[in-house]
């Protein structure tokens, strides 16, 4: 497991910690380990939060019982949940998916043919509910967020910024450039777990019509 940067602690009952490891991975070992007075652990970018529970014993040193812990983790992981997520890169669906394109140097079939080869992996949740921030865009690749943002995108809305892509679980404002749709309900919170992806999860999207889309 590669070396942690930093930790520090936030507040009386949360310790951040910064690694070079995926804090997603890190996350689900941390759960697996089952430490009785770790109450939650939020991976975040190129970090994640140790939340404590107020109602446990503690160690004498917390900060060090999670390196040790984190240590002893190596690099066993779960298998990954598995999600194909249907998407129509089709107008009126797409709108910035030319922009996207010319800003990969990409003709617009190569673009999409790239974003439904590729497997991604939710790499933290944020922003909204079910909002999943996905990486495996090539190295290097960043795509510039809207100079204005959109004051409401339809659920569903796949967009790319910055490093990652990602599909707006709920309606709401966004700054994405969004370059697709899905009518894959992403989050629902009378599910028994209200979002679809967590974080660790692979996703890979499937190219489908506006009909098939309205369907």
């Amino acid at each position: 497991m590669p070396g942690i940067r930093h930790i520090q602690w936030t507040s009386e009952r949360s310790l951040r910690i910064e690694t070079d490891a995926p804090s997603h991975a890190i996350s689900q070992g941390l759960r697996r380990a089952s430490l009785p007075w770790v109450l939650d652990v939020v991976p975040a970018d190129g970090s994640l939060l140790i939340l404590i529970n107020p109602e446990a014993s503690m160690p004498q040193d917390p900060a060090r019982a999670i390196v040790l812990a984190i240590d002893r983790l190596g690099n066993v992981e779960q298998q990954p949940r598995r999600h194909v997520i249907p998407v129509c890169y089709e107008p009126p669906y797409a709108p910035d998916l030319p922009d996207v394109a010319r800003l990969m140097g990409m003709a617009l079939d190569e673009l999409v043919r790239w974003h439904t080869s590729t497997e991604f992996t939710v790499a933290f949740l944020g922003f909204a509910p079910g909002f999943g921030y996905l990486s495996g865009l090539p190295d290097g690749v960043r795509v510039p967020r809207l100079a204005s943002p959109r004051t409401r995108l339809p659920a569903g809305s796949v967009g790319l910024a910055g490093p990652y892509t990602g599909v707006y679980a709920l309606p709401g404002p966004g700054g994405w450039r969004i370059i697709g749709r899905t009518n894959l309900v992403m989050f629902d919170a009378q599910r028994q777990e209200p979002a679809l992806l967590n974080a660790g999860d692979v996703v890979q999207f499937a190219p489908i019509s506006a009909k098939e889309f309205a369907a």
